[in-house]
């Protein structure tokens, strides 16, 4: 089995040793992502920008997630999100969980987490 690192030079990456995502075992693991912006709605289309970037260089899409999970400081600020989250996995949602937690930095909102199945070579 190949495994195929894709990076996405994110701040954290290099500090913390990990890649943005991993292509393995015809899935695609896509690392917890943050987006920049002030509010919780702008950080969850910059995280799911970034995700969209990485399943791209992976050969995937949105639509081939399978499992997302989505991380927040204040549960209370998930349900600004559902429009965007509706909007972006459209006709093909992933089975999903949402856990109220800290993150990395106060400044984060919203992180995102998610796997993909992976394009058959």
């Amino acid at each position: 089995m190949s495994i195929r690192r894709i990076s996405s030079g994110g701040e954290f990456e290099a500090k913390i040793g990990y890649c943005r995502a991993v292509v393995a075992g015809g899935f695609v693991h896509v690392a917890g992502t943050v987006g920049q912006g002030d509010t919780v709605e702008e950080q969850c289309k910059s995280a799911l920008e970034i995700i969209e970037k990485a399943l791209a260089e992976a050969g995937a899409s949105l639509a081939d997630a399978v499992r997302v999970n989505y991380y927040l400081p204040d549960r209370n600020e998930f349900e600004p999100c559902w429009p965007i989250l509706s909007a972006a996995f459209g006709d093909n949602p992933p089975a999903a969980t949402m856990v109220e937690c800290g993150l990395i930095d106060p400044k984060f909102r919203i992180e995102i987490e998610l796997t993909a199945l992976a394009p058959s070579v």
